[in-house]
């Protein structure tokens, strides 16, 4: 009987999966997203000293739990190949109701928190159902609850910010630090706690639940989804419902940091949060798409924005800048899907 011989070929086989896994489009966009965050922060970081100190490290974290946020509740939007243009000016109304229920009314710190989220989510809840019911094509809705939004937020506010200095407790939730209290090492602002914690759950809720089944699936193929027997518009319509929640979660926490509701803010976020969300690797085809590289191009969008300033980059190039980056992305998408 010969001896019985081992072979290479399966070790070779099974490295083939692992090999295809790294290999994969979704992978290799956020690795590049990734790398592109990193040169990024040595680029800025060599052009200016003042780049990596704590207070400027801190600012960039502000401002990315904010636009991280609104990316979030735009990526679920966006893989069931929709768009929402009305995130940034519904984070803005979010925030005015928050001011009415807690400086207008005086009632307590989660009162006006339970507001901000109710008014993101019907706000959302009637997105939705102008899109799933009329057939409203989502850039037109979202387009014209936008400007709704805005002037609801300028006549409800009387045009004039609404200060939340009596309210105790409101500006901890962006501006204090629970993790520095533990670490002192490590100032962190609560605004980037949440931030984290809101990426946790919606991956959570994209990857476990079936809500997030029905989201890929309404991306990939509605009509087949349709024809399976599913209630497409009841799903469009909670998508949208929970977009506008997390839009409620952003306006708490600028309206936190700027201790304030100011109702002229907010147009022009939305092209920062869909911008963080096509570098994160998410189709604007629909189908596709991850929070964690959400997250990544959210961060690339804020260290870009905060590097141009420090290197006293004038306003209107800083505009151009993110115009371009904008285009890039949109194309870079376009690649991916003809290379598929």
């Amino acid at each position: 009987m010969p001896p019985i011989t081992t072979s290479p070929l399966p070790a070779a086989e099974a490295a083939v999966p692992r090999r295809r896994v790294w290999l994969r489009p979704a992978a290799r966009q956020k690795l590049l997203a990734f790398a592109s965050l990193l040169a990024l922060m040595v680029f800025f970081s060599f052009a200016s000293g003042s780049f990596l100190q704590v207070d400027n490290m801190v600012s960039i974290l502000q401002a990315t739990a904010v636009n991280g946020v609104l990316a979030i509740a735009c990526t679920f939007v966006i893989i069931t190949s929709g768009i929402d243009l009305s995130v940034g000016t519904l984070m803005t109304f979010c925030a005015v109701m928050a001011g009415v229920f807690l400086t207008y009314l005086g009632l307590p710190l989660p009162v006006g928190v339970a507001a901000a989220l109710f008014f993101g989510a019907l706000s959302g809840f009637g997105s939705g159902l102008l899109i799933a019911k009329l057939k409203i094509p989502p850039f037109i809705a979202t387009l014209g609850m936008m400007m709704l939004l805005k002037g609801l937020s300028l006549v409800i506010s009387g045009t004039k910010p609404i200060y939340f200095n009596d309210t105790p407790g409101f500006s901890a939730i962006s501006q204090d630090s629970l993790i520095g209290d533990l670490i002192p090492a490590l100032p962190i602002p609560n605004a980037v706690l949440i931030l984290f914690i809101v990426a946790i759950v919606a991956s959570l809720i994209l990857n476990k639940t079936m809500l997030g089944r029905y989201t890929f699936a309404l991306g990939s193929n509605e009509e087949a989804v349709r024809l399976s027997g599913v209630n497409v518009d009841f799903w469009k319509i909670v998508v949208y419902s929970l977009s506008g929640a997390i839009c409620g979660v952003a306006g708490l926490l600028i309206a936190s940091r700027l201790n304030s509701a100011q109702p002229a803010l907010g147009q022009g976020y939305e092209l920062d949060a869909i911008a963080a969300v096509v570098i994160g690797g998410t189709s604007l085809s629909g189908g596709t798409g991850t929070i964690l590289g959400t997250i990544i191009g959210a961060f690339i969008m804020s260290v870009l924005t905060n590097g141009l300033r420090i290197m006293n980059v004038a306003q209107e190039w800083q505009t151009v800048v993110t115009g371009v980056i904008i285009i890039l992305a949109v194309y870079t998408d376009i690649l991916r899907r003809r290379t598929r």
